[in-house]
């Protein structure tokens, strides 16, 4: 998929696992309601896979 995309491997990795986040924080990020500190870099640090503990780390 990567290659196909024209990217790093490793980028569409770190990419990949946002499908990981609570729904909830997602719909939060798209309805604009997370803020100007919620950047990409930011959400491809690493994060729990835990929804519950999503929540309380990016409250």
């Amino acid at each position: 998929m990567a290659e196909r995309e024209g990217i790093a491997p490793s980028y569409m990795t770190r990419v990949l696992r946002l499908t990981l986040l609570a729904p909830d924080i997602v719909e939060a990020i798209l309805d604009g309601r997370k803020g100007p500190n919620v950047t990409l870099a930011r959400m491809l640090e690493p994060f729990p896979l835990d929804w519950w503990e999503q929540r309380a780390a990016r409250a």
